[in-house]
């Protein structure tokens, strides 16, 4: 995210009023319209399908280190994808 100057774009009187309440700090002002996390990236699209990858080679018989090794992932974040994915639909989940 990078910052615009408000004085650069606001009115001045605009200005004026929010100087009241936030004199020389920083805020955030939301979007109008909320997006969907991901919605501007290929972000979701590539953990899917990474998530998926893992939960392949774990019924596969790869193993918990093996799998936070080869995905550059901690043991713990392994096991919540693969209980995700057990949740999302994967119903052949077997624990290991």
């Amino acid at each position: 995210m990078s910052y615009i100057k408000a004085e650069d774009i606001l009115p001045k009187e605009l200005l004026e009023t929010i100087q009241k309440y936030v004199d020389g700090q920083l805020i955030y002002i939301p979007c109008i319209e909320k997006q969907e996390w991901g919605s501007g990236t290929n972000a979701k699209v590539f953990f899917r399908e990474r998530n998926e990858q893992i939960f392949k080679a774990f019924q596969s018989g790869t193993g918990l280190k093996d799998l936070a090794l080869t995905f550059s992932l901690s043991e713990k974040s392994i096991q919540r994808i693969l209980h995700d994915q057990r949740l999302s639909g994967n119903i052949n989940f077997v624990s290991r």
